[in-house]
């Protein structure tokens, strides 16, 4: 609706915008090419050879954006329950760039900000809240009818080039800007940039501030906001050729930040790094026993204390002959109160008898 109303302004106001450049014929973009780019020609052979080393940097470029984009959207805070899937997404994504090339159209990975607002897009929250306490996020509504339509839509706009073409640039720039900064909302790293400009009693009640202290929260967003600053900087200048090494080179600082902070900090603040060690002691221990489930509170689970077993035997009573007497008969002189008495050291030695003859058991 936005974007009709600005369009619709311009229109009136009869202002001098750039416009968005649609082609109007669906057919390649160079006229002395057709659809199908081979990759050998004319070019010298060592030109293959060369080509190699771009490559690799593309190649750690496209997989560092991708699979950022899917640990971003897979994040424990959006409550997923579906799986993730890493290596088939980027299996796909590796498919379908070498069809692309052959065709001469551009690459594409998983966008980071239409990722975001999608996700954002299917939030549940609770309805029934308490007066001034916020809505409960409840998760998100995992589907795929709106990831189809969307691509659906994209491409059928090629059929509406004829309107597309009076949009305006700068409506696109603003809707484009919309969309980065509502997608800042639920991401950690931007809630701990604002931490700085807000006193503690005002703080929301973040998980991870019951855990870690703040400066060192601060301290773990300082260092986040060094790297962000070094890439943005590399990226604006001739420099630029290297970005997907310094990418890279941001998982050596990772790994330096071990050296900075706990294990329990960096588990509230990012992810603890995986260790193949680790992983290979965890697949032995749930071959040899099976693991329970996990509970969802932060607590450590008590385990049930081992019951108690009192070994019981039972007193074998041979019935008595007519010649003997059975241990539980006493003379009928005793008096009543002397019979009680003896019953009742009878019955603590356990060498009585019950009343019906059954077996007394002796603990």
């Amino acid at each position: 609706m936005s974007i009709m109303s600005f369009v619709g302004l311009d229109m009136l106001m009869g202002l001098d915008t750039p416009k968005l450049i649609v082609p109007t014929e669906f057919k390649p973009t160079r006229p002395d090419r057709g659809w199908l780019v081979m990759p050998f020609g004319k070019n010298p052979w060592w030109w293959y050879v060369a080509s190699s080393v771009p490559a690799l940097l593309v190649t750690i470029l496209i997989f560092m954006d991708q699979q950022i984009s899917a640990v971003i959207v897979n994040r424990k805070e959006n409550k997923l329950k579906k799986g993730c899937g890493y290596h088939l997404d980027l299996f796909w994504v590796g498919v379908l760039m070498a069809v692309c090339s052959f065709l001469g159209l551009p690459w594409y990975v998983a966008a980071t900000v239409i990722s975001i607002a999608h996700i954002d897009s299917l939030k549940m929250e609770s309805e029934s809240s308490a007066p001034g306490e916020q809505p409960q996020f409840l998760g998100v509504r995992e589907q795929r009818l709106t990831g189809i339509l969307v691509f659906v839509l994209t491409g059928v706009s090629i059929f509406l080039a004829p309107v597309l073409q009076y949009i305006p640039m700068p409506v696109l720039y603003g809707v484009f800007l919309y969309m980065g900064v509502a997608s800042l909302s639920g991401i950690q790293f931007w809630e701990r940039i604002k931490l700085y400009m807000m006193p503690p009693k005002h703080q929301p009640d973040f998980s991870f501030l019951r855990h870690v202290p703040l400066r060192r929260v601060h301290l773990f967003t300082l260092v986040q906001i060094i790297c962000l600053a070094v890439l943005w900087i590399l990226k604006s200048t001739f420099l630029a050729i290297i970005f997907p090494i310094m990418i890279l080179g941001l998982m050596v600082v990772r790994k330096l930040l071990d050296l900075m902070f706990s294990q329990h900090d960096l588990a509230w603040m990012d992810d603890i790094l995986p260790d193949k060690d680790k992983k290979k002691d965890k697949k032995k221990k749930k071959k040899k026993k099976p693991v329970a489930e996990q509970p969802d509170s932060d607590e450590e689970p008590i385990s049930p204390a081992p019951p108690v077993k009192i070994p019981m035997e039972p007193l074998p009573l041979n019935p008595p002959t007519q010649n003997q007497t059975s241990e539980c008969e006493y003379p009928p002189s005793t008096s009543v109160y002397d019979l009680f008495d003896v019953v009742v050291l009878d019955v603590i030695k356990g060498s009585c008898c019950s009343p019906r003859g059954s077996p007394v058991f002796k603990i």
